[in-house]
């Protein structure tokens, strides 16, 4: 494994966070500088000191390094000390944004006001730059608008494949759904920029802002003041056998926000996929497919196979079967940090066709394979509120979580609570 498997280490250049130590507490009244930890203070020391404030955290408590009294961890050079707190990664500009990168949703013309007040607002009271797709401009709707005509030549315009916006944006925001967010994922295969997504779609569960009151939001972001959810994203290459006596075709390397799908495509036989992780056999799938789905994945297509809802900041691999045609194949969890390897079984009657968030579907043959990792270079989704409170917001205006009608209570208590195990219903009902 390379570097790229560990995200938690990539530096993005649009955005630094401040490090909080997750797993120490301070005397409210005492010196800053003066620490603790939690779980080695003794009652009396806990008295001593009266308040203490617990840093909040959302990694797990450090584990201790010796194990009894001979047993410890053996310390080397990759081991990694300093995990970065999701809960302390906020949005901080080492120089003020410049440009910013409108994408809206197509096909939707519901959506064309906010889009034209919004990067009119931009670039009269912000004075930015802004960049939209050529194809945009191309809208009969907005040739129409006449407050957009005002602007429309101070847009600089994009066309996806052919220009490249890497180093060129300072700060995305995104109009529409979930699908307007990973278009922006895929327009940036490498470091991304803030996104602040809007929910002008359909689901909206990446999409935690209201436009209401866009101008007051995206000026607390400009200045700085907002909390950032690392979306972890899967690195996924396609290593082509090639034909015999031609040299191997290049490989096709993506990064994907969602998932990576592995299928049957229109085949009518059953798929057969090896799966390996690290290198080793691990088990052949046989069913419709596979999903391999990122944290913020989980809550999409994998979701709907059956898997857990994992939170974006857990750092995971998720793996889930399509159909399987085994009563025993459970989704699993992986760590982030490993690879998987997946190829067509050399006895699959057919082939197998692959999607990466719901594009680029192409055919893997017999002898190809696909190699998926974490990328190091997540997308920084700018929260509303924070990383806990936006995720549990989602999951229950989105996909209505545990949503049923509440149990009644009951005005008296039962006689049935206060009889023993002993009873019968007889004798109950002699004593009433």
């Amino acid at each position: 494994m390379d570097d790229d498997s560990d995200w938690y280490a990539a530096a993005n250049q649009h955005v630094f966070m401040d490090q909080v130590s997750p797993l120490r507490d301070t005397p409210r009244d005492g010196d800053p500088e003066t620490s603790f930890d939690f779980e080695q203070l003794s009652l009396a020391e806990i008295r001593q000191n009266r308040v203490l404030r617990r840093t909040r955290s959302l990694n797990a408590p450090s584990p201790i390094q010796q194990f009894g009294p001979c047993g410890r961890i053996m310390k080397n050079s990759a081991m990694v000390m300093t995990i970065q707190d999701p809960a302390s990664q906020r949005l901080t500009w080492y120089k003020p944004p410049l440009t910013v990168l409108v994408i809206k949703k197509v096909r939707d013309s519901s959506v064309l006001p906010p889009f034209v007040q919004l990067v009119t607002w931009l670039i009269e009271e912000k004075r930015m730059v802004v960049f939209v797709e050529a194809s945009v401009l191309e809208d009969p709707a907005l040739a129409r608008d006449h407050r957009f005509q005002g602007v429309r030549d101070r847009l600089q315009t994009f066309r996806d494949g052919t220009d490249d916006l890497q180093d060129r944006i300072d700060f995305i925001v995104c109009l529409g759904g979930d699908g307007t967010l990973l278009y922006a994922s895929l327009l940036f295969q490498q470091s991304v920029p803030p996104v602040m997504a809007f929910h002008l779609g359909s689901l909206g569960f990446l999409t935690p802002f209201e436009f209401d009151n866009f101008q007051e939001q995206v000026t607390n972001v400009l200045e700085g003041h907002a909390a950032l959810t690392l979306r972890s994203r899967l690195r996924c290459i396609i290593m082509r056998k090639g034909e015999e006596g031609q040299p191997a075709k290049p490989p096709t390397n993506l990064l994907v926000l969602n998932e990576v799908v592995v299928d049957r495509g229109p085949s009518p036989y059953l798929s057969n996929i090896d799966l390996f992780i690290d290198g080793k056999h691990v088990t052949s799938v046989q069913g419709d497919g596979l999903i391999v789905s990122t944290p913020t994945g989980s809550t999409a297509y994998a979701v709907a196979a059956g898997a857990s809802m994992i939170h974006p900041s857990v750092p995971a691999i998720m793996i889930t079967p399509i159909c399987p045609h085994s009563l025993s194949f459970r989704p699993i969890v992986v760590p982030a940090g490993v690879e998987l390897k997946i190829s067509v079984s050399p006895d699959s009657r057919n082939t197998s066709w692959v999607s990466f968030d719901g594009r680029n579907r192409q055919e893997l043959f017999h002898g190809d394979s696909l190699r998926v990792t974490t990328s190091i270079y997540p997308v920084p989704s700018i929260c509303a509120a924070d990383q806990i409170t936006d995720w549990f917001d989602s999951l229950a205006e989105c996909l209505h979580w545990n949503v049923r009608k509440k149990q009644k209570h009951l005005d008296e208590l039962s006689d049935l609570t206060h009889s023993s195990s002993n009873d019968t219903l007889d004798s109950l009902d002699r004593d009433s």
